[in-house]
């Protein structure tokens, strides 16, 4: 009887992992603040989910690498995969693989170049970049005429040049800045930092020792701003007469800005994110239909209501 019992007990335990639904999950990088809510997101979401496993990757920002993840994670036969693209430009290869074993795929957090061509079983989830490099820097338009400027200077950081959210969140800011309401805005030094604290700091230090002047620092995201603070407070700038400005509300943008030295950011649902995808994920593996596009919106962050924002992280 107990060997009886035993063996149905096994076949119990092995009919449950066979019946779980696997998801392979490829990160562009994991030694990132806003990827790492990101991840968490997923993997929370997961967990209040019934035979659900993620199995996450680290690409290390290496193309070839992701491409690799991808095609072990069709070989493993996972139920779906979710990818955070290293490169924007490099996602026709990803999607091809996935669509050839006919197995969903959902890319998160950075639109693929090829979202407009995406298979019945592929989507995207993520926030509208029109929204965010425009949210911050009609802020910054605002607080500058707000402290009487008529005339201002800007030097704009970068994200990596091969994502799409850096392209978008620089045109966001230029388009803004070419409007009636906000042209008295100039745009004196524009570089890439890559989304990086460090090479932020590295890139405005450069500008001061160059004799840069300018009255606002507006960045793709919020490391590159922070990078710029830890610069220009080195150099003894004082901080009331600069506008920082940066992009996700992150938790050292948050501190940041209850500090006084960072003046506005915009919140990414990065949480948000991850369980869409997640979710996106697991119905287009059960065959249910779902949006191509699935939009978390982005929100403005201020002192004004920063406490809000400082309840969420």
């Amino acid at each position: 009887m107990k060997k009886h019992l035993m063996i149905l007990a096994l076949a119990s335990m092995l009919a449950t992992s066979a019946s779980a639904e696997t998801v392979g999950v490829s990160m562009a990088l994991f030694d990132d603040n806003f990827l790492t809510v990101l991840r968490n997101g997923m993997t929370d979401y997961a967990k209040t989910q019934k035979d659900v496993v993620l199995q996450i990757e680290d690409a290390q920002n290496d193309v070839g690498k992701q491409l690799s993840q991808v095609q072990n994670f069709v070989a493993s036969g996972v139920d779906a995969i979710i990818v955070n693209p290293v490169d924007t430009d490099a996602t026709v290869a990803i999607s091809q693989v996935a669509d050839a074993a006919g197995i969903p795929l959902i890319y998160v957090n950075r639109q693929p170049v090829n979202v407009d061509q995406l298979s019945e079983k592929q989507a995207f989830v993520a926030s509208d970049e029109k929204e965010s490099g425009t949210l911050q820097t009609k802020e910054v338009c605002r607080i500058l005429k707000e402290a009487g400027k008529t005339e201002a200077k800007a030097v704009v950081m970068m994200g990596e040049l091969s994502n799409q959210a850096a392209r978008m969140r620089t045109q966001d800011i230029k388009d803004v800045i070419a409007t009636p309401e906000c042209s008295f805005i100039k745009i004196v030094e524009e570089q890439t930092a890559n989304w990086s604290r460090t090479q932020g700091a590295d890139l405005m230090t450069n500008w001061l020792s160059a004799g840069a002047q300018f009255d606002a620092v507006i960045a793709n995201n919020d490391e590159m701003a922070i990078g710029a603070i830890q610069s220009l407070k080195a150099s003894g700038k004082d901080m009331k007469s600069v506008i920082v400005s940066g992009i996700d509300a992150t938790q050292d943008a948050l501190a940041a800005m209850a500090a006084g030295d960072l003046d506005v950011t915009v919140f990414q649902n990065a949480a948000g994110q991850g369980k869409g995808a997640v979710d996106a994920a697991l119905k287009v593996a059960r065959g249910e239909k779902i949006e191509k596009k699935g939009y978390v919106p982005f929100e403005l962050v201020t002192p004004a209501n920063l406490k809000d924002y400082q309840a969420k992280n």
